[in-house]
């Protein structure tokens, strides 16, 4: 399948390795919760689909990109893809058991409005969970984003519309935490040239085109400097712990 930004890492690409298995993990990390009839918000190019499909009795996955569901429907027939953009959500109250949304709700713009219907589709019983990145660990403002999140800023939205919230997130071990580092000194030494503050300043779409080149030719670079690394990191690698500002991403599981 295509890949249309950085925004959306390849498992093809050597150089996305580490972001791409970052976000399968939240795959394995979100598999106990799974069950019933699930919804996947956001499902993008079906990284997780074959963890999750065999925990469902019936598995909805929704995205905006038709080209994207066209190719998912070919690749896994007993999924059922469908094109769409929330909120709000087209499914009655009480239909689901579980709801996955990884990455996502940095992405819209109407964030409350999105946890209200994931409570409203969402069963009495059943369990939400979604992932997105700690704004504690960001190394540079992603135009893509609407905004992000502390952790202690998603959960008190959170706990505002369901019953039962639990904050964790998704930490790295030290072989992470190196491509970690690394990226953080290749990112500061181009955020020099931004004298003026411009990425702050600038309006979001006029900074995706230079955004996602630097992007790529960051990875690109951290992927020449030190390659065993760059493709040695696995989904393993990363951690599921309680709530902290070290972690690289929130993972929020809410009970209605």
């Amino acid at each position: 399948m295509a890949v249309y930004t950085t925004e959306i890492a390849s498992d093809k690409i050597v150089s996305d390795n580490p972001i791409h298995q970052r976000l399968l993990m939240a795959y394995y990390a979100a598999k106990p919760f799974v069950s019933g009839k699930l919804l996947e918000l956001g499902c993008g190019e079906g990284r997780g689909v074959e963890l999750l499909a065999p925990l469902a009795d019936e598995y909805i996955a929704i995205d905006k990109i038709q080209e994207v569901i066209d190719n998912l429907k070919q690749e896994h027939p007993g999924v059922d893809f469908r094109q769409g953009v929330f909120p709000p959500l087209q499914f009655e109250d009480n239909t689901f058991d579980s709801i996955v949304s990884f990455q996502v709700i940095e992405h819209v713009k109407k964030d409350v409005d999105f946890l209200k219907e994931i409570h409203r589709v969402l069963k009495p019983g059943g369990v939400a969970v979604i992932t997105t990145p700690n704004i504690k660990m960001t190394l540079s403002r992603n135009p893509w984003h609407i905004r992000e999140y502390t952790g202690d800023q998603l959960k008190e939205i959170a706990a505002g519309i369901f019953k039962e919230v639990e904050m964790k997130g998704v930490a790295g071990n030290e072989k992470v935490m190196e491509y970690y580092e690394q990226n953080k000194a290749s990112v500061n030494k181009i955020m020099r040239y931004d004298i003026f503050n411009l990425q702050y300043l600038l309006p979001a779409p006029i900074l995706r085109i230079p955004y996602d080149i630097l992007n790529r030719r960051n990875r690109n670079k951290l992927n020449t400097g030190d390659n065993d690394l760059v493709a040695s990191i696995k989904h393993e690698d990363y951690i599921l712990k309680e709530q902290s500002e070290q972690n690289l991403d929130l993972f929020c599981i809410m009970r209605k």
